[in-house]
């Protein structure tokens, strides 16, 4: 089966639930709030969920993307960080804006947890976590602006983290769970801390 292009993929989205699931095998991640991107390795391309073109808006991304092998398809969110490691929706908004990079911008971070088509292969079709052990080997040694958004499976525990540090929820995704481009599904979940205010949202 030939792999789809970027042009041809649309990010897979999340069901948000109010807790967490009292059944079934999840992995845990950090819930970072930017703009989801998918993107493209070796000849770079970096196109937001809503299919804008938005390689150049951030040109610390390209060199570190054209690094990487090519015939690779990645999922995740560009964000701001702060010092804590929160992401900061209004920052990355104003740094957008601007479609570059200017004097005093913020610098931007690719958090990266999906690898859509690796080597050339459609993976979408595995399960979830033997495509992040995939991205987790591309993505090995120093990247600068890249950040690998490592799993755990203690859902409480992190949940937990997210109250203490303020950050704006986790998301959930089923063990076994494979990637439905451009469908929301049951298998991905999205649980906020409980009073977090979240950003005026744009579109984009």
């Amino acid at each position: 089966m030939v792999a789809p292009t970027l042009a041809e993929l649309q990010p897979m989205l999340l069901t948000e639930r109010k807790t967490l699931p009292a059944t079934g095998q999840w992995l845990w991640e950090i819930k970072y709030d930017g703009y989801r991107a998918l993107a493209s390795t070796g000849q770079v391309q970096l196109k937001t969920k809503g299919g804008a073109d938005a390689t150049r808006w951030f040109p610390e991304l390209i060199d570190t993307l054209s690094a990487l092998p090519e015939g690779n398809i990645i999922d995740g969110e560009v964000c701001v960080l702060d010092d804590l490691g929160r992401s900061d929706f209004n920052l990355l908004h104003a740094r957008a804006l601007r479609r570059g990079w200017h004097a005093g911008a913020n610098p931007v971070v690719y958090c990266v947890f999906d690898l859509l088509v690796g080597g050339g292969k459609d993976l979408r079709g595995l399960p979830v976590e033997k495509r992040k052990a995939a991205l987790r080997k591309l993505l090995a040694g120093e990247r600068p602006s890249l950040l690998y958004v490592q799993d755990v499976e203690n859902g409480v525990w992190l949940y937990e983290a997210v109250l203490g540090l303020h950050l704006e929820g986790m998301v959930g995704k089923r063990t076994g769970s494979v990637y439905r481009a451009g469908e929301r599904s049951i298998d991905w979940i999205k649980v906020k801390r409980p009073g977090a205010v979240p950003a005026k949202r744009f579109r984009r």
